[in-house]
């Protein structure tokens, strides 16, 4: 049985977004990472968008258009996957930093996906019933 959920802070897959975001921001914000503004910036704006995309598309209202902003966070996702390989091959990120960002965003990655399904065939509308 689904959830109802009624406030941003409620919803799992922002609270993972929210996660990888800060682990991002940590990251990116020490050693050679941090001297790479180009990177670092992108990289920062492409996992901010994740958690943005997510929480704008609750707030709409309607399955259609939170599927929509889901997409766009999907996008994004794919984007922070391509910025954490790079900053692995500068070695600006460990061998094992990267596995376990891109293994969360991968999970990330899932769940919106997953999300997106859901709110497809269900006939809930309104407060979602979606986690």
């Amino acid at each position: 049985m689904s959830t109802k959920i009624l406030q941003l802070e409620d919803l799992r897959i922002w609270k993972q977004a929210r996660a990888v975001t800060l682990a991002i921001y940590r990251l990116s914000g020490e050693g050679p990472f941090s001297k790479d503004y180009g990177l670092r910036d992108q990289t920062r704006r492409a996992v901010v968008s994740i958690e943005a995309n997510i929480a704008e598309g609750f707030g709409r209202g309607g399955n259609r258009e939170f599927s929509q902003f889901l997409a766009y966070a999907r996008g994004s996702s794919m984007e922070l996957h391509s910025h954490i390989t790079l900053a692995n091959t500068l070695r600006y990120v460990s061998n094992e930093d990267a596995a376990s960002l891109l293994e969360a965003n991968d999970h990330l990655l899932r769940a919106i996906t997953k999300l997106i399904r859901t709110l497809s065939t269900t006939k809930s509308r309104g407060p979602r019933f979606c986690d």
